[in-house]
């Protein structure tokens, strides 16, 4: 039957090992996993042709084990195993995404003929996806993507892997790298695509109003609750949820979302009634959620419901041959919109083009791109319109903030941390609000006011960085 990888999955020594001697008997390479959990380790490690799983197992069970592979791996069929051959045991895994079924007793030419016609369907299978990749790869990208670099193919194919399934998706990398892009592709690839794709960038709200915004109020649930208002959960019902910077929600809106994903019911604040939902739920961050845990600020139990399937993006830097491409797409982008006509870059714009190091991602890139051809004066960008520093490994001239410079106002705090490393921005944000604090004698009502920050995120700065108003002053 070839090589193939197989791994089965049991919780019975005396079945694992009676697997494994059958398949191994016909020449295929066979991996074992006592568990549903140790499983689900190795879908993460590496590539299996064909799952074979027990349904009754303690802790995970063979239709959990089933929704991991379609979520991890769809493309490798799932027999499923049981001692409890019913009809509905067999409609649920069938519902599931199962190829077939096969129940105790059976004999090792019942179990190779079912084998053997789930790796028939695979192979149609990668045939199939195969001449899609092909077809993915004679573009310029994916979607709304532009790359063919191998990082990004990685992201394409997880991206296809995911978009079929309703596994939550937790998409972390750098500012300016596209983690929007992505949740956007994962709906447009999804069975929901005709309906609803809902973002919410949960850093420029308070935390009342982002609760408010999420799962909707009755009205009189509070002062200025006039009219009842239907929370983007309902609104993205049967669609996409993309929550954008979920590592700046506070700790107790973290426990009420937590609930809702778990229970897939959502309670209007001042409500009483919970209202089912139907989403796809995508999270993003450009901070590490992991150590946030540790740190306290983030949810241990959410952090795992949100990180079932991880998609990193890679910065820039790490993926310079898209480089080129995406400075064509960006320059007939942009050419088009200022209507000039704009030939071609210079050779020694283009080396420092290729060689500059973008902390600030596609999103500088593009930036970059269009103040080019906005500034450039003849038909051919030269160095000189480019407004990047030539020696820089990772900074950028920060649109005339000199080096040192701290931000006073929330604007401008966006604007420097799009342009530094994720590891320095934690500092700036401690220089930006201690800095508010002393030009305002620590009264944090009016260093908000200034900052442009409503008071109560403010707060909610205060607290996520350490800084104690009340040790300042008795210092």
């Amino acid at each position: 039957m070839g090589q193939f990888r197989m791994l089965v999955v049991d919780d019975e020594a005396v079945i694992r090992d009676g697997l494994r001697r059958i398949l191994e008997g016909e020449g295929f390479f066979v991996e074992t996993c006592v568990s549903g959990h140790s499983a689900i380790e190795s879908l993460h490690a590496r590539e299996f042709d064909l799952i074979v799983t027990d349904l009754k197992m303690p802790g995970m069970n063979g239709i959990e084990v089933l929704k991991a592979v379609k979520a991890l791996q769809p493309e490798a069929p799932v027999i499923i195993i049981t001692g409890y051959a019913t009809v509905d045991t067999a409609v649920e895994a069938m519902k599931n995404g199962a190829v077939d079924y096969i129940a105790k007793p059976f004999t090792p030419e019942q179990l190779l003929q079912k084998i053997d016609r789930a790796l028939e369907q695979r192979v149609l299978l990668m045939e199939e996806l195969n001449r899609t990749k092909d077809a993915i790869s004679s573009q310029h990208g994916f979607g709304l993507f532009v790359g063919q670099s191998k990082e990004m193919q990685k992201v394409y194919h997880r991206i296809m892997q995911v978009a079929a399934t309703d596994s939550t998706v937790l998409v972390t990398g750098e500012s300016g790298t596209g983690k929007e892009l992505v949740a956007r592709a994962i709906h447009q690839n999804s069975p929901r695509n005709g309906k609803p794709f809902v973002a919410v960038d949960c850093s420029s709200l308070a935390e009342n109003l982002l609760e408010s915004e999420l799962f909707g109020h009755v009205k009189g649930a509070f002062t200025g609750a006039v009219l009842a208002k239907t929370g983007l959960f309902k609104v993205a019902d049967g669609g996409t949820l993309f929550l954008d910077e979920v590592s700046n929600i506070s700790l107790s809106t973290q426990a009420k979302l937590l609930r809702v994903l778990q229970e897939r019911l959502v309670t209007p604040i001042g409500g009483t009634q919970p209202v089912p939902i139907n989403i796809h739920l995508v999270a993003a961050t450009n901070r590490n959620l992991r150590t946030m845990v540790g740190e306290g600020a983030f949810r241990e139990d959410l952090f795992f419901r949100l990180n079932i399937i991880p998609i990193e993006l890679p910065p820039l830097r790490e993926r310079k041959g898209d480089i080129p491409l995406l400075i064509s797409h960006f320059l007939k982008k942009f050419t088009a919109a200022v209507g000039k006509n704009i030939r071609g870059i210079a050779p020694d714009a283009m080396a420092l083009l290729e060689t500059y190091d973008y902390p600030g991602n596609v999103r500088e890139l593009e930036n970059t791109i269009e103040r080019a051809v906005v500034l450039a004066g003849g038909e051919v960008i030269h160095k000189d319109d480019l407004e990047l520093s030539p020696d820089s490994t990772g900074g950028s001239d920060l649109h005339g903030m000199e080096e040192g410079y701290v931000p006073h106002t929330s604007d401008e705090l966006k604007e420097m941390k799009r342009h530094i490393r994720d590891q320095a921005v934690e500092g700036i944000e401690k220089a930006f609000v201690m800095g508010a604090l002393e030009r305002n004698n620590w009264n944090i009502t009016r260093a908000a006011e200034e900052t442009g920050i409503l008071r109560p995120n403010f707060q909610g700065m205060l607290k996520r960085l350490g800084i104690s108003v009340k040790a300042q002053l008795e210092k």
